[in-house]
């Protein structure tokens, strides 16, 4: 059973926001905007802090949505 727990716990917190964060419409583009010196686009760069923080990046992620769809 620790085994099915383990994997439960790496597709909820893990895999599902990466997922969420990859085909979500409001994640931005996949390249940097124009006249921008990072090498990343919003997209990627969201991938990223999910993927290094897991549930916490994706709650920043959550977040950082709402406020902007609510300031438009």
């Amino acid at each position: 059973m620790d085994v099915i727990v383990a994997w439960a716990f790496l597709t909820v917190f893990w895999l599902l926001p990466l997922l969420h964060v990859a085909i979500s419409p409001r994640s931005g583009s996949w390249r940097p905007p124009e006249g921008s010196r990072c090498p990343f686009g919003p997209r990627l760069g969201w991938l990223i802090l999910v993927l290094l923080l897991g549930l916490i990046g994706w709650l920043m992620y959550i977040r950082t949505r709402h406020r902007r769809a609510a300031s438009s």
